[in-house]
Formats: structure tokens, C-alpha cells, sequence
């Protein structure tokens, strides 16, 4: 039997990575530089007060949205995390998620938008969705070192990358979900396509707009303790310290530290996607004194005594 030919795929991508590194490194230095300054800008605000006043500002956030038993949860955990002497490491890996996440709903939302309304888009987007969703979470890591080197910044770009998905397909699936005849009846009182769309489509398609959100944080989340080990600080690097030296309390801590982080940011993220219920107000009743007879047929305004002698 004849043999397969050997095709070498791994000669043109190396070709083209140094390429694109050869040509391209002010734009990725440029993206470094813009990265960097953003995980500092959030870990000053996470860590420049006492640890004591951020917690108390994560346990009233629940309370502001009725959340008690959210709030209950984010004392004892982040007081947990304090007493594992991991509040640093945890800042950071919440830096890290925040970062990740704002840039990725900044990408997703805007072109899940764009495809609920152009087929074209659609039909490109969805196969390379399926492609990132598809790849193993390490293979996000072996770009991302090339281009940035090692450290946090890889950490930041492949965790961006990996958590774009579920925003554009969410928030896809949610405008195509609004009912059509709500947009027709929108078009017939004169409303432009993009009055349309801001007005109409988008808050309609809020809840599933906040799912895929939520997802977004969640996956921004699990992809810490990955980028831990191409240098990326938090409670990632933790987890992969406590594997390499086969210290299993550290992690356990390190573990323990983002399954807390995980379950608030989950809940507080669910939480505000729930719609606000007013409180209703009681009826108001009239006092008695207010209600006063009204006159039989026939008789007017007068009283029955002068009625009768009118009468007669």
C-alpha cells in the first residue's frame, strides 16, 4: 500500500510566528505596556485599603441587592481567605478576572450584536467559536508566550481570549430570540434600525445578554490556574507551587481561595441580572368622614321635610 505523505504544519505557523513577532513587536509591546498599567490600576484599588474595608465593601454590595445570604457568605469567605494569609493572592487573581473579563464582554457583546443581524457574520463566527471552545485551555498559553513573553501579561491575554465565546453567543442567541412581531410593531411607529436595536432588542435580550456574562467571569475564573504556571501571579501561581513542590496544604489554600472567589462572583453576577421587584404601595383608604350620602333620585339636593311641602 502506498504510505500518506508527511505534510509539515509546523514549519509555516513557526514561520509566521516570527514573522508576526519580527514585525509586530512595537504592537505587542504597545499591548503589554496597556495591560500592564490596567492590572496595576485594579490591583491599587483592590489593595491600597485596609483588607478589612474591601471586605466590608464585597459583603454590602449583596445587601444593596437584598442579597443577605450572599452577603453572609462573602464575610466569612474573604475573612477565610485573610486568615490563609492569601488576601494578596487573591486581589491579584481578582484583578486578573476583572481585566480579562471587561476586555472579553467589550469584544463579545459588540460582535454577538453584529451577527444577530448579519448572517455573513454569523456564519464566520460560529465555526470559530466552536474552534475556541474546542481547544484545549493550554493550547491558548503557547501564542500568548511567544508574543508576550512570560508572565502575568500571556496570563491576561489567553484568559481574554478563552472567555470571549459565551459572550458573542449569548448575546446572539438572545436578540434573535426577541419576538419578531415586538420589532415589527417598533419599526411601524417609525424607529430606526439602531433606535431599534438600543431600544428594543437589547434590553429584551438583557437576561440572556447577563448568561453569557456570567459565563464570561466563570471562565475568566478557571483559567488562573492555568496561566499560574506561564508566570501569571494569584492564586493560580499558589496552586502550581503547592503541585511542583508537592505541598498539598498550599494547594488546597491556593484551590480553596478560587472556589471561594468562583462562588461569589458567580452569585453576585446572577444577582444582578435578576430583575428589581418594587415594593407596592398599600391603597390608600378614605376616612369615613369623607364618605358622605348621596341624595335618592328625585329629591335633588334638599332634604325630605322641605321636599314634601315643595310638594304640596
Amino acid at each position: 500500500m502506498p504510505e500518506i505523505p508527511v505534510i509539515d504544519l509546523g514549519s509555516p505557523v513557526s514561520d509566521a510566528v516570527d514573522w508576526l513577532t519580527e514585525h509586530l513587536g512595537p504592537v505587542f509591546d504597545l499591548v503589554t505596556d496597556v495591560m500592564l498599567h490596567l492590572l496595576n490600576a485594579v490591583l491599587y484599588v483592590l489593595t491600597a485599603p485596609h483588607a478589612y474595608v474591601v471586605t466590608l465593601v464585597f459583603v454590602a454590595l449583596p445587601l444593596v441587592l437584598r442579597q443577605v445570604g450572599l452577603a453572609l457568605f462573602a464575610l466569612a469567605a474573604f475573612i477565610l481567605i485573610q486568615a490563609m494569609d492569601l488576601w494578596i493572592e487573591a486581589m491579584q487573581t481578582l484583578a486578573v478576572v476583572v481585566v480579562a473579563a471587561v476586555i472579553a464582554v467589550l469584544i463579545g457583546v459588540p460582535v454577538g450584536i453584529t451577527a444577530s443581524s448579519s448572517r455573513r457574520v454569523s456564519g464566520v463566527a460560529r465555526p470559530l467559536l466552536d474552534l475556541m471552545q474546542t481547544l484545549p485551555v493550554f493550547v491558548y498559553l503557547i501564542p500568548a508566550v511567544f508574543f508576550f513573553g512570560v508572565g502575568v501579561v500571556p496570563g491576561v491575554v489567553a484568559t481574554t481570549v478563552f472567555a470571549i465565546p459565551p459572550a458573542v453567543r449569548l448575546t446572539e442567541l438572545g436578540i434573535r430570540g426577541v419576538d419578531a412581531e415586538v420589532v415589527e410593531a417598533a419599526q411601524a411607529f417609525g424607529t430606526k434600525p439602531l433606535q431599534t436595536l438600543r431600544r428594543v432588542q437589547v434590553p429584551l435580550a438583557m437576561p440572556s445578554i447577563l448568561a453569557g456574562i456570567n459565563q464570561t467571569i466563570m471562565l475568566a475564573l478557571s483559567m488562573v490556574v492555568i496561566a499560574g504556571m506561564v508566570g501569571a501571579d494569584g492564586l493560580g501561581s499558589v496552586v502550581v507551587r503547592g503541585i511542583s513542590t508537592l505541598d498539598v496544604g498550599a494547594g488546597f489554600e491556593g484551590g480553596l481561595g478560587v472556589v471561594l472567589l468562583a462562588i461569589y462572583l458567580d452569585r453576585l453576577s446572577h444577582a444582578l441580572g435578576q430583575p428589581r421587584r418594587r415594593p407596592r404601595r398599600p391603597a390608600e383608604k378614605r376616612p369615613a368622614t369623607d364618605q358622605q350620602p348621596r341624595p335618592s333620585a328625585g329629591t335633588g339636593t334638599q332634604p325630605a321635610g322641605e321636599a314634601a311641602l315643595a310638594a304640596s
